[in-house]
């Protein structure tokens, strides 16, 4: 194999990862500071991705007025979802089974009103790239790397700089001690699971415009982007990205090197070897 082609294949599966990360984040972000395992997040970044192909081919809308559109409404819907959990004081795990129904009706609610043919939203920049020497890179994996690079940066300046971070992370940690403290957890849960759905619309913007759609692969999505949050350590977005990234690229360098049939492998087999070394940050 051309050294050309191997680079190609790690560019191509670290421009992947930035959209592995986009989609860790939230459930990262939800799971460590509001213990609540959000499966639910998946669904919403492909029903997102739906809306965005729908936007642009019937209403000719183009993808960052969609972006527009759907991150305040997701954003809403997020904070419908966690007064719902709030209300009836829903648990960590009850949270991931909860989720995993509402999952469940937004395929469904998918299936339904676009079938479960393949889609692909065709854009006259989708086939755009930069030539690096002897290396190509496609515009639109590109812009959604750098999103989420930006996103996940800001996210963690939040919440390690600034005082609304730092109250985040201490309602997490002793919520009894923080609330003696006068700090209100439960208001800034709200924004904090607003913020997380609205990322999931985020991702499913750039999903709509790199991947090809199907109700199905949301399932296949869940197990890699699940183990992604849990090697980039909970409520961390850096390591959300670096995991993204860390998973993209082995996927991508085994499909190129080994079988593409190997891919799916990749994800758990580096879980489960991180698990056993037991790494500080996990």
């Amino acid at each position: 194999m051309s050294f050309t082609l191997l680079a190609q294949s790690a560019l191509g599966g670290m421009l992947l990862g930035g959209v592995y990360g986009l989609l860790a984040m939230g459930v990262s972000l939800s799971w460590g500071l509001l213990r609540l395992v959000n499966l639910s997040h998946f669904a919403l970044a492909f029903l997102g991705a739906y809306l965005t192909y729908q936007f642009g081919t019937q209403f000719a809308v183009p993808p960052w007025a969609s972006l527009l559109l759907i991150a305040p409404v997701f954003f809403a819907g997020g904070v419908a979802l966690h007064a719902v959990f709030m209300r009836f004081k829903v648990t960590e795990f009850a949270s991931m089974l909860v989720t995993f129904g509402v999952t469940v009706l937004i395929e469904s609610l998918i299936q339904w009103v676009w079938s479960a043919d393949f889609r692909k939203f065709e854009t006259p920049y989708a086939q755009a790239s930069l030539r690096v020497g002897p290396i190509f890179v496609p515009v639109l994996e590109l812009t959604a790397f750098a999103c989420a690079a930006l996103l996940a940066t800001t996210a963690w300046l939040c919440l390690h700089r600034t005082l609304l971070g730092r109250a985040l992370r201490a309602a997490a940690q002793d919520g009894p001690m923080a609330a003696a403290f006068g700090i209100n957890a439960g208001r800034l849960s709200y924004g904090l699971a607003g913020l997380c759905s609205a990322s999931a619309g985020v991702a499913g913007v750039f999903i709509a415009l790199t991947s090809t759609l199907a109700p199905s692969q949301i399932e296949a999505w869940i197990g890699v982007v699940f183990a992604v949050v849990i090697i980039g350590g909970l409520a961390n977005p850096l390591g959300a990205l670096a995991a993204g990234v860390l998973i993209g690229v082995s996927e991508a360098v085994t499909m190129a090197t080994v079988n593409p049939a190997w891919a799916p492998l990749v994800a758990f087999s580096i879980l489960i070897a991180l698990l056993i070394w037991k790494p500080k940050w996990l």
